[in-house]
């Protein structure tokens, strides 16, 4: 079983490298985020042509996520499914093959000290406080998506230069921690311990080709789950070529 996550920074822009990238790779699960279109507008009648569902939480312009795959999805929420409506769409869940799968979109945070900046680590306590609510750590169970927070020294290029920016900043770190200390594993470094290995470059001073990255986009899952991963990869073929988006997907396999 093939599981996947990849920020595609624009469905429209990427839909041509999306729908060719599903029907090379084919995975049984991929997790999309800043799609940057409303539900109705996204392309899932071109992946159902490749034998995938799609359920969408959708936003105008900005944000968004989705999640396509081979089974029929079950239990679907769109947001934190609190009520009251979101402003955001950032986080989607769905159930597949028993494995309940979370795809969370995270604030960036703009820059360190603004309001966008607490509004990422609000927006993070409250993912840890949802987590406790609705799930079963014993239960196999992947969050995954752009979380926009690189954890530890190794999966950013330069560390202290970083240290103070909103990817690598000790406050956004110390949030992700608490949710991974949830009972999550991260799968991708139970199985690649490595470093030098990115999800996201900036567009900008030829950050790919000189691998000046970070791994911002995450693969995270309870022990039940991790147990039956076989292996971990990032996809740094899809950050080439004409107009890519700035991830690589990310990729595990597990015994079904």
């Amino acid at each position: 079983m093939r599981l996947a996550t990849w920020n595609v920074n624009s469905i429209r822009a990427r839909q041509v490298r999306a729908l060719a990238w599903v029907a090379a790779k084919q995975p049984d699960v991929l997790c999309l985020q800043e799609i940057k279109v409303e539900t109705e507008g996204f392309p899932s009648d071109a992946f159902r042509a490749l034998g995938y569902h799609s359920v969408v939480y959708g936003q105008k312009t900005y944000n968004g996520v989705a999640i396509l795959s081979r089974a029929e999805p079950s239990d679907v929420v769109m947001g934190f499914g609190e009520g009251g409506g979101e402003p955001q769409a950032r986080l989607l869940a769905a159930t597949f093959d028993g494995i309940r799968v979370i795809n969370a979109y995270a604030p960036n945070g703009q820059s360190v000290g603004s309001d966008k900046f607490s509004y990422k680590l609000d927006w993070l306590n409250r993912l840890r406080v949802h987590l406790d609510l609705r799930f079963d750590k014993a239960a196999p169970l992947l969050l995954c998506g752009d979380l926009n927070v690189a954890p530890e020294a190794r999966d950013v290029y330069d560390p202290e230069g970083m240290v103070h920016e909103v990817l690598f900043h000790p406050e956004a770190r110390a949030a992700l921690a608490r949710v991974v200390d949830f009972g999550l594993v991260d799968a991708f470094r139970a199985q690649r311990q490595e470093s030098g290995l990115y999800t996201w470059w900036d567009y900008r001073q030829l950050a790919f080709p000189k691998n000046r990255g970070a791994r911002i986009d995450h693969l995270l899952a309870t022990p039940a789950l991790v147990s039956r991963v076989r292996g971990a990869s990032i996809d740094r073929d899809e950050r080439k070529g004409k107009q890519p988006s700035d991830h690589a997907p990310v990729i595990l396999e597990v015994e079904a």
